[in-house]
């Protein structure tokens, strides 16, 4: 690539005299894009994840408390609207009931006040008529007289059945009417916990990651930082030590200083992960990437000869270190190629070589490298 073809990058945003940084976390990007997936996006910190991990059984009884106490509620209110519901009822029923006493009463008195006899032959028809639907009007109120109550009374009706049959559920199974009240609630905090727990090693690796990169920010604007470095290959960059096709380099941290370049990788294990023999090696991890890089700034046409300014003795070489940062404890192994560090030792270790780059070298690295992170060259 040619120098050329390398965007111009703005260090504006970056707080002077402290180390030039680059990109998220590796670890955070996958925690949250985990977490989008999942359309989880309450959380703004690691810590708050961590914080909701370990509260998970707390919150559970919380829950379930809280759901009891509104059944309780709700039995209550239920007892009481019941109740009202029955005076309700009643009050209806004996409203109804007076006025089709009424009705039946006054249809009564005009049937004793219809003559009994008439001076023409259509006033006896009509007389007879006029009583026969008098007659019918009574016997309709009167077969119908429990129905028209119970009809005038048939949603307060309903309602008192449906909430009579609620308060005998709860009384009789109150247990489960909690369950049911929580169930959702409880079915989502179970659902959370299960997407977050599946990126919890992601978690604890983030906290590392994070923690490096403060002390990183500690050294001088000397320094630029660029987490997550990755890179893919076109042709895959065959490696005799790893037997092997290289395809893609991934590292947590790519140091870029006057000394060099620094090649990262930070774990936050424990005593038992050091000793797990499942767990990928990370010299193994960062051995592959140290071969890859050091083809693409060693090959032919490489950046090197447009980065470096030229030696009368020949060409310059860019020195590539490997480091292992331990945020808590690191074994008493020494291994071939790569520095095995505690968190503490960072700063000090990367301050110790001396500068073998000018400031506008290093700075010429770092944008070619920046060009490169997240591409297929």
């Amino acid at each position: 690539m040619s120098l050329l073809a390398i965007p111009k990058i703005s260090f504006k945003e970056i707080q002077a005299h402290m180390c030039k940084v680059y990109n998220s976390v590796g670890c955070l990007t996958a925690i949250k894009s985990h977490l989008l997936r999942h359309n989880i996006n309450e959380f703004k910190s690691l810590e708050e994840l961590i914080d909701f991990q370990k509260s998970y059984t707390v919150v559970r009884r919380e829950i379930t408390s809280d759901h009891s106490r509104l059944i309780e509620l709700e039995k209550k209110t239920l007892s009481e609207e019941i109740e009202q519901l029955k005076i309700l009822i009643q009050a209806k029923k004996n409203e109804v009931e007076q006025n089709l006493r009424l009705k039946l009463e006054n249809l009564n008195r005009v049937l004793d006040n219809l003559p009994s006899t008439y001076t023409g032959i259509f006033q006896e028809l009509f007389g007879e008529l006029k009583k026969t639907g008098t007659r019918i009007k009574i016997r309709f109120y009167e077969v119908r007289f429990n129905s028209i109550i119970r009809n005038a009374v048939r949603r307060p009706t309903n309602l008192l059945f449906d909430k009579n049959n609620r308060y005998q559920y709860i009384i009789s199974h109150f247990s489960e009417a909690v369950a049911e009240s929580g169930f959702a609630e409880l079915q989502e905090l179970e659902r959370k916990k299960r997407i977050i727990d599946e990126v919890t090693n992601l978690i604890y690796g983030a906290l590392g990651e994070q923690k490096a990169v403060s002390e990183m920010e500690k050294l001088s604007d000397d320094y630029i930082l660029i987490n997550d470095f990755t890179c893919s290959f076109s042709r895959p960059i065959y490696s005799g030590q790893q037997r092997g096709y290289i395809k893609s380099i991934q590292i947590d941290h790519l140091l870029i200083s006057p000394a060099g370049v620094f090649l990262i990788e930070t774990k936050n294990w424990s005593e038992q992960s050091l000793n797990n023999i499942s767990l990928r090696s990370p010299v193994e991890q960062i051995n592959r990437t140290n071969y890859a890089l050091f083809k693409i700034l060693a090959g032919k046409n490489s950046i090197p000869n447009v980065i470096l300014n030229r030696h009368h003795w020949g060409d310059r070489k860019i020195p590539i270190r490997n480091l292992i940062v331990l945020i808590n404890l690191k074994p008493s192994e020494e291994f071939q190629y790569v520095k095995i560090l505690t968190l503490k030792e960072l700063v000090g270790y990367v301050k110790y070589f001396k500068p073998s780059l000018s400031n506008n070298e290093t700075e010429k690295l770092a944008y070619y490298l920046l060009t490169l992170n997240g591409k297929s060259v």
